[in-house]
C-alpha cells in the first residue's frame, strides 16, 4: 500500500528530526490523510498554508496552545448515485489533525486565517520578544 509506505516513511523522519532536536516539529494525527503544509517564517511573521480541497471552511477549526498551532477537519465523501460504479478512487476521505510546533513566539491575539480556493492560510504575527534578533552584550 503506497499510504502505509508514506506513513512508514514519515514516522521514520520524525524519529530523526526527533533525535537531533529533540521534539517533532510537525505531528500528524488519526485519520486516512493529513493535509500537505507549507511554514515560511519573515522578519514578523510566520505563515502556515493548508492544502484542503473540497473542505468546508465552517468544518475546519484552528488552535493555539503552549506554541503548538493544531488544525482539525473532516474531508467527507461525497454521496454516490445509485448504479455508479468507481473503476479508480484515488482522493482521500476522512477527519484530520495536524499540529505544528511554532519556531517562534507569536502574538495569538492578532493570529487570522483564511480559506481560499482550497488552500487555509494562517498568518501569525510574532510577538515583539522573537522579533528581536541579537541582544548586545556590554563586556567589562
Amino acid at each position: 500500500r503506497p499510504l502505509a509506505e508514506i506513513d512508514s516513511l514519515r514516522r521514520e523522519m520524525d524519529r530523526l528530526w526527533e533525535r537531533f532536536f529533540g521534539e517533532k516539529p510537525i505531528e500528524w494525527l488519526g485519520g486516512e490523510w493529513a493535509p500537505p503544509l507549507d511554514v515560511s517564517e519573515t522578519k514578523d511573521k510566520l505563515v502556515v498554508k493548508a492544502e484542503l480541497p473540497g473542505i468546508d471552511p465552517k468544518e475546519v477549526e484552528v488552535t493555539i496552545a503552549n506554541g503548538v498551532l493544531t488544525i482539525k477537519g473532516e474531508k467527507k465523501k461525497e454521496e454516490e448515485e445509485k448504479g455508479e460504479n468507481y473503476h479508480i478512487i484515488e482522493r482521500s476521505y476522512g477527519s484530520f489533525t495536524r499540529s505544528i510546533r511554532l519556531p517562534s513566539d507569536v502574538e495569538e491575539s492578532k493570529v487570522k486565517a483564511n480559506y481560499k480556493d482550497g488552500v487555509l492560510k494562517i498568518v501569525l504575527p510574532k510577538s515583539e520578544k522573537a522579533k528581536e534578533k541579537a541582544v548586545k552584550i556590554e563586556v567589562q
